[in-house]
């Protein structure tokens, strides 16, 4: 059998022809968007609070009309939290599914998994809360709504150096994620521009539960404290661990630390802790007070932060898709990229050249096994 060949100019026509399919008005009555996020697996908690901001943003949308005369649908894709997994469900969502749009994830690792996808088939994506700088370096058509690493590094490494007077802290990352290696790298260039000595820079591999190790190792350098840029599951465990082995020292950290259960995890041995996050459910502003209201209503649970950017990464999509006046791919991914003084749950939101948010960070501590606010360092 003859096979056919296809010129690289016919493949490019081919490839524009499925994402204007994929991208365009649809003439059902609803508005297809695909959601992507670890549902499932060891940060299940980042993929339920983003899922449920999105559905409580996506309700609000529906009962005041929708969007252009149609009904928004969410479908929902679990990951699993694993990058070749998101990176399949995201070409579903594109090729059998046709959304629109897509929004997620979390973790960085994913969102560099799927980014490409989206960008090959000129889908817009906007990435809630993933925050290495190279999630939106993958092309025009990725966008996020959280700040990135080097803002969220200098924050730490500020608040080390001047709020807690720090001049000794050691670092544990995990090796294996995007994100805990560029923040840690990110915190040491700026920790000791300020004055500050790296004690020891030591390593573990999401998934690990013995860190007995490492932490032995940092106890010997005596620091003041250890910063350790992971996710609530392992730093939960990191802080137990650090705890028996009797280092005093207490731990700092970053947004991926933000989850019910890492408390639950870590219990007292987290005391004394800070982390820097995107928002504070103490916040006396209004639209902050009544999004927990409504959220603790309908889900009988506090919203961390991921569920408030999984929010305001959905209606800055909505918001777009009004001012587009259509879902085509060019003039939606345009009206995404203007977005400018979008208020919303975790601050005001404009996006800039990089389509990365601009906007404040807020640094909480662990105290009587609560969040408690402490300060904000604006960009």
């Amino acid at each position: 059998m003859k096979h056919r060949t296809w010129s690289h100019a016919s493949f490019l026509v081919l490839t524009a022809a499925l994402a204007a399919c994929a991208g365009g008005d649809q003439s059902a009555d609803e508005i297809l968007i695909g959601e992507y996020g670890s549902l499932t697996g060891t940060t299940a908690t980042f993929g339920i609070s983003t899922k449920n901001g999105i559905e409580m943003a996506t309700e609000a949308i529906n009962a005041a009309g929708g969007l252009l005369g149609k009904q928004v649908r969410i479908i929902v894709e679990d990951d699993q939290g694993r990058p070749e997994e998101a990176q399949t469900v995201v070409s579903k969502l594109i090729n059998s599914d046709r959304v629109v749009a897509l929004l997620g994830e979390v973790a960085s690792s994913n969102s560099l998994a799927a980014a490409p996808v989206a960008q090959q088939n000129r889908i817009p994506m906007i990435s809630p809360s993933s925050t290495n700088p190279a999630v939106t370096e993958v092309g025009d058509f990725i966008f996020r709504v959280c700040f990135i690493d080097p803002f969220q590094g200098f924050v730490m490494a500020k608040f080390a150096a001047n709020t807690l007077q720090f001049t000794n802290v050691a670092i544990l990352r995990d090796i294996k994620s995007d994100y805990s290696v560029g923040l840690a790298d990110v915190f040491i260039q700026n920790f000791t521009t300020l004055g500050g000595t790296i004690a020891s820079d030591e390593s573990y591999s999401g998934g690990d539960t013995d860190f007995s190790a490492q932490l032995t190792a940092l106890k010997a350098t005596n620091p003041q404290a250890i910063f350790v840029p992971g996710y609530y599951t392992e730093v939960g465990l990191i802080a137990r661990q650090a705890k028996a082995l009797g280092i005093q020292a207490p731990l700092l950290g970053g947004d991926g630390w933000d989850s019910p259960d890492l408390i639950e995890i870590g219990g007292e041995a987290l005391e004394g802790s800070y982390f820097s996050n995107h928002y504070s459910v103490d916040d006396p502003s209004p639209a902050i007070q009544k999004f927990v209201t409504d959220y603790r209503a309908k889900y009988g649970e506090t919203p961390d932060a991921l569920a408030g950017l999984g929010y305001d990464a959905a209606m800055v999509l909505f918001d777009a898709i009004k001012r587009a006046g259509t879902t085509e791919p060019q003039a939606l991914r345009d009206a995404i990229a203007a977005t400018r003084n979008f208020a919303g749950v975790t601050g005001t939101t404009t996006l800039d050249e990089h389509r990365n948010a601009v906007k404040p960070a807020v640094v909480l501590q662990i105290k009587d096994a609560k969040l408690a606010y402490v300060e904000t360092i604006t960009p």
